[in-house]
Formats: structure tokens, C-alpha cells, sequence
């Protein structure tokens, strides 16, 4: 029999076991003789009461061992002779796509226009100390996609695509502390995610698929409305099926799309500025303490409002973290965080953004399948324009923001290509503007010194997700004109972080297979 307990305890006890299981004895009573092993299943912090508390939840067995779960790899199988599924894309949808492969029977080929997770190092040094951008190998594009170094937060609210329990034992299978698979919030960081990802590559190999890199698609190869494969300049990969799974920033594939008449939509999406406050103050004022205490991780905060009916929210939130230059194009913008494992940098930082809808879009003159998309884009490009033509990017302090004040001087940054004090609150469209600045005020009533001089607000914050949809059938996860091509995880418009892409792609290839049996 297993029993689950809760027990609180102060971050002084939380590594404390003794201490820990005489709470758990004294309220299992008369049970304590019976108790074989004790598991930690759930940690999380209480931070609302004067000191923060840990919350842990145990599952206690009676009169019975633990049994440790069955490691997912044991249901892999050798797939070098299976029928062929391609995969676009080597970030989460598409690696955990090609996992899944491997338990279902089918071999996995997946092709990226960018680098190897090692290879991709040396261009992330020269866009962050050089400002050279290489539109094939960045924070975006490459092997492990954007998540491998923009933070590796890992925890998602789409519960419904399914338990998230087999991604994060796959990551644990591959390098990752166990850590993650009891943490209310589990995060890897930036600094050890790229070992789990070659470690992944390394699984899909061993297992009879393949992993090519360097491989950009420049066509589908279509016939009788049924997809046979893809083109990468010369070179052909001919499959069964075809997973798109490109991310959020591959604006050619959805070019390439809408030019052999494969349908796509406009989708809303959220763009604002990434804000930076010395973690201190995050600390401050999430745990009420004037220092954080030992055992403590550096805190993190949710801040939502609506103005005019539009939200305006916190995005990826990364303390303890870094700013990074996340532009995929030469003459553009663009700015995310990420943060190492310890997250013990000075500075907390997060997307600080509004939702953009397609009706405001229209009214600004922005129309068509492709609205979202360029409206990002002008942005990002404008924020390159109010520059010196490098990766430095345009900052004012928060309360010069919102006052329409160009700031004389800005905070020290995290963000290491620099930033140029520059009017963001001109620069920005007016209605964007109009809206992040009242979302400051309002959020400020309620999580007091937010809105301060001594926080940077840095430009732009735009690549919280794809501004396209690739439609596909709610049933079969297929496109709804092009046969055994599923479009899979963020680029396509159905998924929002390193799980819920993960999540996707399992589910497309659990989709394929019944596709598959159906066709026999």
C-alpha cells in the first residue's frame, strides 16, 4: 500500500532527513514500523507567509518496496529498416518526435539548417561579442532549438496534451538530475542542457535513425496532394512522412508554404520588451526578506493585467538570469533570457509583453496571411535602426518609459553586447506602447517597485511565439490538404515551451502511426 504525506518545513531543514522523516513519523503514528521506503514525489515553495517554506509531498510505502519505474529507453527498438518518418527540425518537437519513433516502429530522420549543439557555441559567441548574425546557427536555429540557450525552464500549463512525466524521464535518461522530476518548476539551465541534447542525438542513432545538420529545406516534393519528402538545395530525404517542426522563427518555410499553395494562417501573437531588475529586489519582494536565505533559490514572479480588454503578461521569466541577442536575420532586434543552471547571475530578467490580435493589425495597416509576421518583423527592425548597427540594443530605465523620458543613463545589464539609451516609447507602435506603459502602472499597485528607475527595459521582446498556424486536423494531427504532412510544436502554431513542444511531438508520431496502420 502507498501512502502520500505533506510535510512543511523551513528552508534551514529542507536537506535535513532526519528531521524530515521524524515529521513523517510523527504523523504516520502507528504506521511508522510498517513504513519501507520513503520517496519524494513533489517539491515547491509557500512564499506568501512571513518566511518562505518548503512544501513537500511524499509517497510512503506500507508493508511493500518502491519499484523504480522502467526506464523509457528499454521500450526502444532498432529502427534502421523501419519505414521512414522526416523530421524538420532538431529542437524538442523534433528530437522528442524521433524518440517516440523509436518506441513506435518507425525510423526517425531528422534534418537541421543549423549547427550541432557544440558547433552552434561559436556563432552564439560572434552574435553576443561581434554582433555578426548567422542566419542558420543562433539562439534559434541549431541543434536542441531556442530552449537549449534561452533558459530550459521545464514546466508547462498544457496539461491536456498529456502527462508531462515521460519527457522529463527521457531528459533524465540523458543527463539530468532527477531533480527536475520532483520540482514544482523544474529548470536545467542553459550550461548543461547542450550534454542532455547530444545525448539525445547519440540515443536516436544508436537506435538506426539519423541526425543531419547544415541541411536547410528549400522545397517539398509533392505529388497527387500527398507529401514524398523534402529537398535541402541538391540533396533529397524521401519518407513516409514528413513532421514539420521548424520553430517559431523560420519565417522562409512559412514563405515556401504559402508559395506551393499549402495552406497557412495569421495567427496573434505577443510582442513587447524584455525588462531587467536587480534579482535582489525580486528576491525583496517575493520571499519578504532583506536577504535571501541559504537554500533558497533566486525567486521568480507572474505579473498579468488587462488594459483596454488586452493582456499584458510576464514572459519567460528568468531568474538569476541573462539577456541574450536572439535575432535570426542581419538589420534586426531581438531579445530573450535565459539563465544558467546555479541562476546566480545579479540580474532577474522577463519578457514584459501585450497580446497582439489580428483585428489591430488590419487597423494599422497590416493584412494577409502574413500581418503578424511582418508587423514582428518591423519591429525588430526598427529597434536595429534606433542602434550602431551592432547587437547593442536600445534600453530605457522603466520609469523613464513610462514618463516618455529618454533615459540619460541606464542600470548596469546582464546583456552583454551592450545597451544605447533610445526612445522605446517613440520607437514601439503607439498602441503597443500605450498598452505596456499603463501595464506597468497597474502591475506596479500590486507588486510594489516594479516600475522603477533602477530596472532596464530593453527592446524588443518578440519572438514569444510563431505568428503563423500551419492548420492541421484535430483528429489526425494531418495537414488538411496535404497528406502525411503534420505540422508539429511551436513553428506550427501548438505549442508554447521546451515540454509542450516535446508533448506535441510525441503526439504527432503516436498520430503518424495510426495514419500509418490505417493506410495498410
Amino acid at each position: 500500500m502507498v501512502r502520500q504525506v505533506e510535510i512543511k518545513v523551513f528552508p534551514d531543514k529542507v536537506h535535513d532527513d532526519t528531521y524530515i522523516h521524524s515529521l513523517i513519523h510523527q504523523q504516520m503514528k502507528s504506521d511508522v514500523p510498517l513504513i519501507q521506503d520513503i520517496v519524494l514525489v513533489k517539491k515547491s515553495i509557500d512564499a506568501r507567509g512571513r518566511r518562505p517554506i518548503y512544501i513537500l509531498r511524499y509517497d510512503l510505502y506500507i508493508d511493500e518496496k518502491f519499484q523504480k519505474t522502467e526506464e523509457v529507453i528499454s521500450r526502444f527498438r532498432d529502427v534502421a529498416h523501419q519505414p521512414t518518418v522526416i523530421i524538420v527540425g532538431a529542437g524538442p518537437a523534433g528530437y522528442f518526435a524521433a524518440l517516440e519513433c523509436l518506441e513506435s516502429g518507425l525510423k526517425p530522420i531528422v534534418i537541421d539548417r543549423g549547427k550541432d549543439v557544440r558547433e552552434r557555441r561559436r556563432d552564439l559567441k560572434s552574435i553576443q561579442q561581434d554582433g555578426v548574425v548567422n542566419p542558420d546557427s543562433n539562439y534559434c536555429f541549431g541543434e536542441g532549438g531556442a530552449g537549449t540557450y534561452s533558459d530550459g525552464k521545464l514546466y508547462t500549463r498544457s496539461v491536456k496534451r498529456g502527462k508531462i512525466e515521460k519527457v522529463l524521464q527521457l531528459l533524465v535518461e540523458h543527463g539530468a538530475t532527477s531533480d527536475i522530476l520532483v520540482d514544482a518548476h523544474p529548470h536545467i539551465g542553459s550550461n548543461k542542457l547542450p550534454v542532455i541534447i547530444a545525448a539525445i542525438r547519440a540515443t536516436i542513432e544508436q537506435f538506426g535513425g539519423e541526425v543531419h545538420f547544415n541541411q536547410k529545406v528549400t522545397d517539398f516534393v509533392i505529388q497527387d496532394g500527398h507529401i514524398l519528402g523534402v529537398k535541402c538545395g541538391d540533396t533529397s530525404f524521401d519518407g513516409k512522412a514528413v513532421i514539420l517542426a521548424t520553430g517559431h522563427s523560420a519565417r522562409d518555410i512559412y514563405k515556401l508554404l504559402a508559395d506551393k499553395n499549402i495552406k497557412i494562417e495569421a495567427k496573434p501573437f505577443a510582442l513587447g520588451l524584455r525588462i531587467e531588475h536587480p534579482q535582489s529586489y525580486i528576491d525583496q519582494t517575493q520571499y519578504h526578506q532583506d536577504e535571501r536565505e541559504e537554500n533558497l533559490p533566486a525567486s521568480s514572479y507572474s505579473v498579468v493585467t488587462q488594459v483596454a480588454g488586452k493582456g499584458v503578461f510576464s514572459f519567460c521569466m528568468c531568474p538569476g538570469g541573462l539577456i541574450v541577442p536572439a535575432a535570426t536575420t542581419p538589420g534586426e532586434i531581438v531579445v530573450n533570457g535565459m539563465s544558467l543552471s546555479r541562476r546566480d547571475s545579479p540580474f532577474a530578467n522577463s519578457g514584459f509583453v501585450t497580446s497582439i490580435e489580428l483585428d489591430e493589425l488590419e487597423k494599422n495597416g497590416y493584412t494577409g496571411i502574413f500581418a503578424a509576421m511582418n508587423f514582428q518583423a518591423d519591429v525588430e527592425k526598427a529597434m536595429f535602426a534606433a542602434g550602431d548597427g551592432s547587437q547593442k540594443a536600445p534600453a530605457q530605465r522603466v520609469d523613464d518609459f513610462v514618463n516618455g523620458i529618454v533615459s540619460l543613463e541606464l542600470n548596469e545589464t546582464s546583456y552583454i553586447p551592450g545597451l544605447i539609451s533610445a526612445p522605446l516609447h517613440k520607437i514601439l507602435p503607439t498602441f503597443v506602447y500605450k498598452r505596456l506603459r499603463q501595464g506597468l502602472i497597474d502591475i506596479d499597485k500590486k507588486m510594489r517597485g516594479y516600475k522603477t528607475n533602477k530596472a532596464n527595459i530593453i527592446g524588443v521582446e518578440s519572438r514569444t511565439s510563431a505568428p503563423i498556424r500551419i492548420p492541421r486536423d484535430t483528429e489526425t494531427l494531418c495537414h488538411p490538404e496535404i497528406g502525411g504532412l503534420f505540422p508539429c510544436g511551436e513553428g506550427a502554431g501548438y505549442a508554447g515551451g521546451i515540454i509542450s513542444a516535446a508533448m506535441d511531438g510525441q503526439n504527432v508520431v503516436k498520430a503518424i502511426k495510426k495514419w500509418m496502420d490505417i493506410k495498410k
